[in-house]
């Protein structure tokens, strides 16, 4: 159902890979309600996805970018202002990736060189993006950037390995980049902790079906959907929430709150 809670928004949207990733859930949901934009990804991600059929749904441009390159963002958010026709009103930075979660080495054993690889791609990405989007002036006052996370970054999942630190970092920016963004043009910038999804990224990490069914089992609420956090991030993206900023906010239908469930407990007394 439309509200119109974006005509007239401009934007970016990072990491829709196929139907199964949040950022292909958001773009949709973006278009339903009324705003433009252009999708991006990096050029290997796109040869592996489906992102031309979304854009054609969407009546979107693609502009490809390796968000680790200032390069490619600098073509990317210029391109983007001109095919849209002015500054950009969102930005949604859902991009993430482990080598050493992709290759299987224990968080004991990182190797470093693909550590630095995954750190890049999945955290220090999100503080281009924004350098990148500041040095162009390329955001309108009240605008709003997203990047998506996950709880690990506050708690230990040992099978989440790296990629925990990954997002530690990724929220940490958030909020260190998001008080000069409100100085500046009062842009909000944030972060929103989804519960385990299954997407292409999240399927890689290991024991990741026992994430989502103990998950579901702790939240009152049971696990948020893809669909769910799009709809989030809508409102996040809308006028309704000028004044939130800096924040991590939870979107995991209260499993970050709850030390114990009855439901778990039943499992372990059987």
């Amino acid at each position: 159902m439309s509200n119109n809670l974006l005509k007239g928004k401009r934007g970016i949207i990072f990491g829709a890979l196929n139907k199964e990733s949040i950022a292909w859930k958001v773009a949709e949901q973006c278009h339903e309600q009324g705003a433009e934009f252009v999708l991006t990804n990096a050029p290997i991600a796109m040869r592996m996805g489906e992102i031309n059929e979304l854009a054609e749904k969407t009546g979107s441009k693609i502009i490809p970018a390796d968000a680790t390159s200032m390069e490619d963002l600098e073509n990317l958010f210029k391109g983007a202002v001109e095919e849209l026709g002015g500054p950009l009103d969102f930005v949604l930075h859902s991009i993430g990736m482990s080598v050493n979660v992709r290759k299987g080495k224990h968080y004991t054993e990182l190797n470093y060189d693909w550590l630095e690889k995954g750190w890049d791609v999945s955290a220090v990405s999100f503080h281009k993006v924004m350098q990148t989007a500041w040095n162009l002036d390329a955001m309108n006052e009240w605008g709003s950037i997203l990047a998506l996370t996950y709880m690990a970054a506050q708690r230990t999942f040992p099978d989440y390995n790296d990629m925990a630190d990954n997002k530690a970092y990724l929220e940490s920016i958030a909020r260190s980049f998001g008080y000069h963004w409100g100085v500046k043009k009062k842009v909000r910038v944030n972060t929103i902790s989804q519960s385990p999804t299954m997407t292409t990224a999240g399927s890689g990490v290991k024991g990741f079906d026992g994430f989502i069914a103990y998950a579901e089992k702790m939240s009152p609420l049971g696990n948020a959907t893809a669909d769910e956090c799009a709809s989030y991030c809508v409102m996040m993206f809308s006028d309704l929430t000028k004044k939130v900023t800096m924040q991590n906010l939870f979107h995991d239908g209260g499993f970050s709150n709850v030390g114990v469930s009855d439901m778990v407990m039943d499992e372990f007394m059987k």
